[in-house]
């Protein structure tokens, strides 16, 4: 009863008001007839607020977003399945789920003498610009009297989560280079044929494929034998991307950042078509939740856009290359990259060391700050370095500076002071 009351309207509040006051003054004016009134009015409210607080109505609520990983300005639909599982109806009900901001406006429906079993599904798209992860939900249900007198408010509490990807781009095929890496006991082609490579037998098991029988060595010992092919199998690509607060210039969804998530997006699910397992470095380090795709399961790029929709500006000043070359050198490097600095170019030397081809798409994060303005060095720095690298300007697209990136040729890396010395002169002690 405290709590209807508590949920009293402006209206109900009112009526209260005036049938105190008309109960006051016919007290004092000694008018039997307007202490009637008087008591009519006051008890209207507060009938209905008994009622009203007395009501058991039970509603059930689930909630699906379908999908629950989508591109950013693509639309999510989210369904609604509302159950009343008490057993007395109850009056208008007003419900509301809970959206944040940019997804768009906040959906309401106003129910009216619901019964028992009764059971409604109703629909409404959400859709954002903004990459993220967003939680819909909770949703408030407000229960009031026909009179609009009193108006109690009830929350759900359980969210579904929304994760929105960046926007990503079909990207032409280029030579990418790289090897392959990991390893297996699976690797056909390459030596069904009796490779030179492949010298490790075994002997034969049920069920192993008869075009793996190592003839000679079957020949020698005089029972079938197997190539175990323990060799690498998969194919690697590690995705590097610079989140660098101080490397990118601009706000929101126009700023460097974005633009540089978003290439980062097109090209980890260009990789993943092409058959790479992607894991994802950032500035900060690697990704724990973007870790390398086991043996023999699918690969997708839904952890690592699940990811890279979360990413968040860093206030590192230098890269850092931890995790990008752990697993040895062999694997394809593909680097987007915002401001380059002279500090930089160890940790870039140290990656282009450690993969087997090393692609850079390089932001011209001036333009980002003034139009007018590019920035040509940092291209043939990174060329110096034995990238092969090419450069993305705000209206620029994606697919076509790729597809330059393709016909860029990879430069041996220049010698350093440390490792070359002049020439002695002619007669000079050796």
């Amino acid at each position: 009863m405290r709590e209807a009351l508590g949920g009293l309207t402006v209206r109900g509040r009112s009526f209260v008001a005036g049938g105190v006051t008309a109960i006051v003054c016919a007290v004092l004016l000694g008018q039997p007839a307007l202490t009637r009134i008087g008591v009519l009015v006051l008890a209207l409210p507060l009938v209905t607020a008994y009622v009203v607080g007395r009501g058991r109505y039970r509603l059930a609520l689930v909630r699906t977003v379908s999908p629950q990983l989508v591109a950013a300005g693509q639309p999510a639909q989210v369904t609604l399945t509302l159950t009343n599982e008490g057993r007395t109806p109850s009056g208008v009900l007003r419900l509301e789920d809970q959206v944040p901001y940019v997804l768009g406006t906040r959906p309401r429906f106003v129910l009216d003498g619901i019964g028992h079993g009764w059971h409604r599904t109703v629909t409404y798209q959400v859709r954002s610009d903004v990459r993220g992860r967003y939680e819909v939900g909770p949703m408030t249900v407000r229960a009031s009297d026909p009179f609009g007198m009193v108006e109690l408010g009830r929350a759900f509490r359980t969210c579904t989560p929304l994760v929105v990807t960046p926007p990503t781009v079909a990207l032409p095929s280029i030579p990418l280079g790289g090897s392959w890496t990991g390893s297996g006991d699976a690797r056909a082609r390459a030596f069904a044929i009796g490779s030179a490579e492949d010298v490790t037998v075994r002997e034969y098991r049920r069920g192993d494929d008869l075009r793996r029988v190592h003839w000679r060595s079957s020949a020698r010992v005089g029972e079938l034998m197997v190539r175990r092919e323990e060799q690498p199998w998969q194919s690697r690509a590690t995705l590097f991307l610079d989140n660098r607060a101080r490397a990118h210039r601009g706000q929101g969804i126009a700023s460097s950042l974005e633009a540089a998530v978003a290439a980062a997006a097109s090209i980890a699910v260009h990789l993943t078509r092409r058959g790479f397992a992607v894991r994802l470095v950032t500035a900060t380090g690697e990704d724990a939740a973007t870790t390398w795709h086991e043996a023999g399961s699918d690969l997708n790029a839904g952890p690592t856009l699940e990811a890279l929709a979360v990413v968040a500006p860093t206030t590192a000043a230098r890269l850092s290359v931890a995790g990008s070359g752990e697993h040895g050198p062999g694997g394809l490097t593909v680097a987007v990259l915002g401001a380059v600095d002279p500090g930089d170019l160890p940790a870039l030397r140290r990656m282009h060391h450690h993969s087997g081809g090393a692609l850079a798409v390089v932001l011209d994060v001036r333009a980002w700050a003034d139009p007018q303005a590019s920035d040509a060095e940092t291209v043939p720095l990174l060329g110096q370095q034995g990238w092969r690298a090419a450069q993305l300007r705000p209206r620029d697209r994606l697919e076509t500076v790729w597809q330059e990136l393709g016909r860029v040729q990879a430069h041996r890396p220049a010698p350093t002071a440390a490792t070359t010395a002049p020439a002695p002169a002619p007669g000079a002690a050796r």
